[in-house]
């Protein structure tokens, strides 16, 4: 029993350590993006998705 509850643990550690990995990953995703859609405000240029100039096409 207590080799089971070990293996629980450790998979569930890790599985909160790729979860914690991930949402980094969006957070810092977001910042990219927002600050790129701030930049190119600046300059003036559009930026779109691509899945709407896939659309277009």
């Amino acid at each position: 029993m207590i080799a089971f509850i070990n293996e629980f643990l450790s998979y569930l550690l890790l599985v909160i350590i790729m979860a914690a990995i991930a949402v980094c990953g969006v957070f810092t995703g977001k910042k990219l993006r927002d600050k790129k859609n701030a930049k190119a405000a600046v300059e003036g240029t559009a930026v779109t998705d691509t899945v709407e100039e896939d659309k277009k096409a």
